[in-house]
């Protein structure tokens, strides 16, 4: 099987969906909030907790979050689109999680990073599993065929 047809295999249990939509509403939600609440989500919280060029790479990451969670959601290209978004959770994890963990300690790290964590394990489930058949994927596999 080449990887084309990897990225596209949709096999397995229908209950796949609950994964996508689950990982893909969250990232669509917080990339749009970071356009609507620019100061507290957006350029904002870029600028204050370090990130050079907030003004250029918040929308930029909002842009990711919105397209990589709209891909998930509808299961188009779900393999491709996880890789971006467990990039994005890794620098979330380490600009924000981290000094979390230098200050408050571990549980205090643990308890602010739960839901990234869970965005991290989700898309790599997705990687390793794929869309589901309930997915653009799985049509778009099929035609393949």
């Amino acid at each position: 099987m080449s990887w084309v047809e990897r990225s596209f295999d949709a096999r397995g249990p229908r209950a796949l969906l609950l994964v996508r939509l689950l990982t893909g509403a969250v990232f669509v939600s917080e990339g749009v909030q970071k356009f609507l609440y620019p100061d507290a989500l957006g350029a904002g919280r870029f600028a204050r907790i370090g990130i050079p060029a907030a003004e250029l790479l918040a929308p930029f990451v909002g842009v990711v979050e919105i397209a990589g969670g709209g891909l998930l959601l509808v299961g188009l290209a779900t393999r491709l689109a996880t890789i971006p978004l467990i990039i994005d959770m890794i620098v979330a994890i380490g600009t924000t999680k981290l000094p979390i963990l230098q200050k408050g300690g571990f549980w205090a790290m643990a308890h602010e990073a739960r839901t990234d964590w869970a965005m991290i394990f989700g898309c790599l489930f997705l990687l390793l599993v794929g869309a589901g058949p309930l997915s653009l994927d799985a049509r778009v596999g099929a035609r393949r065929a």
